[in-house]
């Protein structure tokens, strides 16, 4: 595990620094290539404190220093992966929170850094507010935005996640627009959600894409860049909790947990989720992952190994066996409408 602090300025002298932590287990740079790459982001906005939280238990899980998860696993885990994790992305943000602004969003000199990046930027809906989104004065204007791109055409990661708070989702792209991927991507995306969902959301989280679940569209978003302009095979963005009653300037509460136990609640199972989703990435075919080359088992060599793989293997045959008996009802109903009767009958 390594730390790394980069720095970046723009032309009227505003200044950021990002700290990367870089696991990789014992694997040197030189070989990132034969594992499974996965950057996360948290952070991005001053006043979902949250998120970076479920960094930091993130981190003493993948040290072992947090027994949440089990040694075998995280051995395992790291055999096959790098991490780049970036616990805050947006300090200077936070640091505004810290000193009262509890509803700031935006970086250090009110740019929403989540709408700086080059898909479709600078567009604005209807009811855009620019205290809220104000996307820059043109793409890459920020230098926490040049950070992470920079980060990401290095690091050629097969897995990116931004995390956010605000409310449950699970979301892939497009947050520019009311539409998916194309199909197998979109289907590969979505069987990671929702095994996600199920074991780590209570099945609670809403699923798809994220301007045409959210409710709004979003533009010029990190996201929407990793996929469209880098190629990450799968990227996301995780609203890992919101608070619906809060009234609408009680930002810490609709973002942040207020109480202990609420916020272990959070914290627990959303790191925990983290291990679940690299574990699953690391066991996937090197097709699935848009990989050069192959690394491990294939997805099925892993349901086969119950003893050595037990997280992979329950949460892979409930979602096969959940998919045929969705698929068979799926049949039964078209049989249904084709002959005007159970097909049961109509076979006698």
């Amino acid at each position: 595990m390594s730390l790394e602090g980069i720095q970046a300025d723009a032309s009227d002298g505003y200044k950021a620094e990002i700290r990367v932590v870089t696991v990789a287990g014992s694997v040197q740079a030189s070989s990132f290539d034969d594992r499974v790459r996965i950057f996360l982001n948290f952070g991005q906005h001053g006043r979902e404190l949250i998120t970076s939280e479920v960094a930091l238990r993130l981190l003493r899980i993948l040290s072992r220093e947090d027994k949440s998860a089990s040694k075998k696993h995280i051995d395992r885990i790291l055999s096959r992966t790098v991490f780049k994790i970036v616990p805050m992305e947006n300090v200077n943000g936070r640091q505004i929170v810290e000193n009262g602004s509890l509803c700031e969003r935006r970086n250090g000199r009110g740019v929403d850094t989540n709408r700086n990046w080059k898909v479709n930027w600078g567009v604005k809906e209807k009811d855009y507010d620019p205290t809220e989104e104000f996307p820059g004065t043109a793409p890459f204007s920020e230098p926490e935005t040049r950070i992470l791109r920079d980060i990401a055409l290095r690091f050629k990661p097969h897995l990116w996640v931004n995390v956010h708070s605000g409310m449950q989702a699970l979301f892939m792209p497009y947050d520019h627009k009311n539409a998916t991927p194309g199909y197998q991507a979109a289907a590969r995306m979505s069987f990671l959600l929702q095994t996600l969902n199920a074991l780590h959301c209570n099945g609670n989280c809403t699923v798809g894409s994220g301007g045409g679940a959210v409710g709004y569209l979003a533009h010029g978003t990190a996201t929407d860049y990793m996929y469209d302009v880098l190629k990450v095979p799968s990227a996301f963005t995780f609203e890992i909790y919101g608070d619906v009653h809060a009234n609408r300037d009680d930002c810490f509460r609709m973002f942040n947990p207020t109480t202990p136990g609420a916020f272990e609640s959070v914290v627990t199972r959303w790191s925990l989720a983290f291990v679940t989703l690299a574990f699953n990435l690391s066991s996937m075919p090197s097709k699935a992952l848009g990989r050069s080359r192959k690394v491990g088992r294939t997805l099925w060599d892993s349901t086969r190994d119950d003893a050595q793989n037990p997280i992979v293997s329950r949460e892979l045959r409930f979602y096969l066996l959940a998919t045929g008996l969705i698929l068979c009802c799926v049949c039964y109903k078209l049989v249904s409408r084709l002959c005007h009767c159970s097909p049961l009958k109509s076979l006698t």
